[in-house]
Formats: structure tokens, sequence, C-alpha cells
């Protein structure tokens, strides 16, 4: 999902070379992630002479990244009022300019729930596992989605719909994965798209993982739970969906073709036991031996 920004919407640039300037969007391109605003991020352009008119060089506006705009805010025009990218899982970030300061005043800021959850959490392993320094207590250190999308090689239009149902699944923009030598057989071709992959961290990562356990696990057809074997042997968790239509982001009406994931959650772990109980404290489903 993009930003809640739209066309005619007064912004402040919050980030990059023109930071702090205002401005009003002229256009919004949701599907890349940018939006043009009047007078900011400007660029040279050499224009060409044609027919109807002579050619030369001329400033216009370039796109700039929705994340970096956030509405001024209405009441004293002091600072800006920052809309959350993800409206289903992100809450909305405020500042105010607080008097007699040109500083921004403490946000407000929103805190996963297992993120929370894991100050408990650390608490149990601690006692459990003995612990003599804190640091060595385990902790979530990535999340990985990859899927592969090997259709693609019939038509790389199908990688364009994938990196859009991944990035409302995940709340981040995944990269898209090319192949490194090409095979005949499969016709594949060096540098041909063939999947795409993001790594979730700090607040996004405790956000997925929240959605996964509690939404999109339960939604699986005849779920029993998951794996409690799937370790690598160093901490570090990996599973499978055969659908990604069961996050509640994906639209079952949209959907061109069912696909699966893998979902790799990495921990700071020393041994499978010990990250098996960190997910354990999330809340994690696993099978009942």
């Amino acid at each position: 999902m993009a930003a809640k920004l739209k066309k005619g919407d007064k912004v402040v640039v919050l980030a990059g070379r023109d930071k702090g300037k205002r401005g009003e969007i002229t256009r919004v391109m949701p599907r890349e992630g940018r939006a043009i605003v009047q007078g900011v991020n400007m660029v040279t352009k050499h224009k060409k002479p044609t027919q109807t008119g002579p050619g030369g060089i001329e400033q216009m506006e370039a796109p700039i990244a929705l994340s970096n705009l956030a509405i001024e805010d209405p009441k004293d025009g002091a600072r800006p009022v920052s809309v959350s990218k993800f409206s289903r899982t992100a809450a909305r970030f405020v500042w105010r300019k607080s008097p007699g300061r040109s500083s921004m005043a403490e946000a407000q800021t929103y805190v996963p729930r297992l993120r929370t959850r894991y100050d408990e959490v650390r608490k149990q392993l601690q006692e459990k596992f003995g612990y003599k320094n804190v640091n060595e207590i385990p902790k979530l250190d990535k999340i990985v989605i990859n899927v592969g999308v090997g259709d693609a090689v019939g038509d790389s239009k199908r990688i364009n719909k994938v990196v859009q149902e991944i990035t409302a699944i995940s709340g981040q923009k995944p990269v898209v994965t090319r192949a490194k030598k090409s095979i005949a057989g499969f016709k594949l071709r060096e540098g041909m798209p063939i999947g795409v992959k993001v790594t979730l961290r700090s607040q996004r990562m405790y956000e997925f993982l929240d959605r996964l356990v509690t939404i999109a696990l339960p939604r699986v057809r005849d779920f029993r739970g998951v794996n409690p074997k799937s370790f690598d042997g160093r901490g570090n968790y990996a599973m499978g969906l055969k659908e990604q239509i069961v996050f509640p982001e994906i639209s079952y009406d949209q959907v061109e073709i069912v696909r699966g994931m893998d979902i790799i959650i990495c921990t700071t772990a020393k041994s499978d036991d010990e990250a098996r109980e960190l997910l354990r404290g999330f809340d994690m489903p696993f099978v009942q031996n």
C-alpha cells in the first residue's frame, strides 16, 4: 500500500537535498511509490527541437519517494504530519514543533506488539537456560521471504505482479532475483528475472511475524501446526506456505496465479532448542509431539 497522499496535498520534504521544502503534489504514482511535488526535486533536462517548438535546456520536477514526504500540519503549519506507508499494520507518526524550539519534538512512535512481548520472553529464556550475560539471550535477527517465479521465463511481466503482492504482504518492496547463468533446457538466459526476495528487520520484522502467527497460519487449509524440527542447527527456522492468499493483504479476486513462498526466520540463538523456545514465546504454533 502506498502512503495516503493524493494530488493537491500540501506536503513537506523529510529527507534529501530538498529537506524542509514545501510544495503541492501535482501527480501521484502509487505503483512506483513516488510523487511529483511542485518546485521540489528540480532537475535539468535537455530538450530536442521539434516541429512544434525549439529545443533547449529546461527545469522540471523529478519524482520523489513517498516515504520522504509528509502532509503539512493543517493546524499550525510548523511541522509535518507523516502518514503511515502501510495502513493495515503501522500506526501514524505525528510530529509537532514545540514552542520556542526549531527541532523535531518527540514522536509518538508505534511499537509492535511482539517487540513489547520480547521483554517478557527474554526473562523466561534467561531463567530456563541460565544466561550469565544479557547479550547471550537469543533474539530475532531478520526474516527473509523468497518467492520463485519460474513462469517469468515465458512472461517477464508476471514478476511485477509478484513484486506488488510481496510488497503488500511484507510492507517492504522486494528485490528481483535474476539467473546467474544460462540453461538451454529451461529456456533460461543469464540475467532473466526468476524470483523475488525481501529481508525484514526491526519493526517490520516483528509486524510480519505477528500477522503470520495470528492471521495467516490459522487460515491455512487443514492447519495442524508447523514442524518443530525445521531448524538448521544454528538457530534459524525455515518454513513454506503454498498460497499467498492466506494473508489478508491479498485480495483473492485480484490473484492471477496462486503461489507459495519460503520464509526463513533468523535468530541469534546458538542452538535449535534456544531458537525453538524463543519462537514459542512469540506463540509460534509448533506441532505437539
